[in-house]
């Protein structure tokens, strides 16, 4: 559908192009629908919007460290409950061993991000090795298991009654931010074919979130060949080229990796900063109204945060204004970076997400106090 050209209304003093030569003194904050994908206004602010100096009730920025959590098992179905709704479930997994058993999720498609570790997984379609940084998309209904060489983290995200596609890369065309060359897909080889014993195994089913187990007297695992697009699929973050324009901030929806019905997985990447002196260098203060703001930090410097490290995790349910700390939106004013390194997933849901049981438990209760430094802002 071709869009009609947008005739914004302004009033008062503003910036012609949104988060680019704000007028002095001012802070930009976009209040948005639809995730960065609706309707905008940009509301030039004479203070900060995240200039808070008190905070009271359930709505509030949250900080997790997942690396205190216990999140070893022996399936993946002992993983720690993180966040999740009706249709999106984020948990956190470590696997130390080879897999005793193959799981199969039919209540939706996973996409298994490999925070750390090594190894083989294997699956109906064969092979795949992977490593840190992996993203693997396994469609609902899959058997699978892992075999660690190196004791590895995941994350865990699962489309419940849904799956994953790729985004619609528009003007950019079908190789822009990865070619789907770089996606690779198991192989049915030596090693796959030398699993294929008579040996006893078991499949341990979720369905409706309760287990059922399949005793066969064989590994089902049993694939002689297969053809088709269905299937499990890897690509890591450093196949991403991510968008970037050296005038303008782009938004987190153009760093969109995979699409669900109700949620999409972004991924920062390594990039250069906004080299443009009028251009915001930091990501922008917003108002994201429909979508709870998930973020798990997995390797770099976090360059709009404080006090964050690798395997820690912060939500920002939809409905107040939030964007770089203090000290970062300084800086990016003062002495600004020219390189991002730093690399995170971001989890945008369209409904609002419920912590886990555990949660509160590796909870950072100064996290919305991470804010209030308004000396930070001065002469900025």
């Amino acid at each position: 559908m071709k869009r009609q050209i947008s005739l914004p209304r302004m009033e008062g003093r503003v910036s012609r192009q949104a988060h680019a030569d704000l007028p002095e003194g001012t802070y930009e904050r976009e209040m948005g629908r639809e995730g960065f994908f609706g309707a905008a206004t940009h509301i030039y602010h004479a203070h900060p919007p995240t200039g808070w100096t008190d905070w009271e009730g359930p709505l509030r920025p949250r900080a997790y460290d997942i690396n205190d959590l216990d999140c070893g098992g022996p399936t993946p179905w002992t993983a720690k409950a993180l966040l999740g709704n009706t249709h999106v479930k984020i948990r956190a997994w470590r696997c130390e061993r080879a897999m005793g058993m193959l799981a199969r999720n039919s209540d939706g498609a996973d996409v298994l991000f490999v925070h750390a570790g090594k190894g083989d997984l294997y699956c109906d379609f064969g092979r795949l090795d992977y490593r840190d940084g992996d993203y693997i998309v396994l469609p609902r209904g899959t058997l699978w298991r892992l075999e660690p060489s190196e004791t590895t983290d995941l994350l865990l995200v699962e489309a419940t009654n849904s799956g994953f596609t790729l985004p619609d890369k528009g003007m950019l065309g079908d190789h822009a931010i990865f070619d789907p060359a770089v996606l690779d897909t198991p192989r049915i080889d030596d090693a796959f074919r030398a699993q294929q014993t008579d040996n006893e195994w078991r499949v341990v089913v979720k369905r409706r979130n309760e287990l059922s187990t399949v005793t066969y007297p064989y590994n089902p695992l049993d694939a002689q060949g297969w053809k088709g697009d269905n299937v499990v699929v890897r690509v890591n973050w450093r196949d991403i080229r991510p968008i970037m324009s050296h005038r303008y901030h782009v938004p987190p929806s153009a760093h969109t990796t995979f699409v669900s019905d109700r949620f999409v997985i972004c991924t920062f990447c390594p990039r250069p900063v906004e080299s443009d002196p009028g251009a915001l260098k930091v990501p922008f203060f917003h108002s994201n109204d429909d979508y709870d703001e998930v973020l798990f930090y997995h390797r770099g410097d976090f360059f709009s945060r404080d006090n964050i490290h690798p395997g820690m995790m912060t939500w920002h349910p939809a409905g107040f204004s939030h964007g770089p700390h203090p000290k970062a939106y300084r800086a990016s004013l003062t002495k600004p970076k020219t390189n991002i390194d730093e690399v995170a997933v971001m989890i945008d849901t369209r409904d609002p997400l419920d912590p886990g049981p555990a949660m509160p438990t590796v909870e950072w209760d100064g996290y919305v106090k991470s804010w209030f430094d308004p000396d930070a802002y001065k002469d900025a």
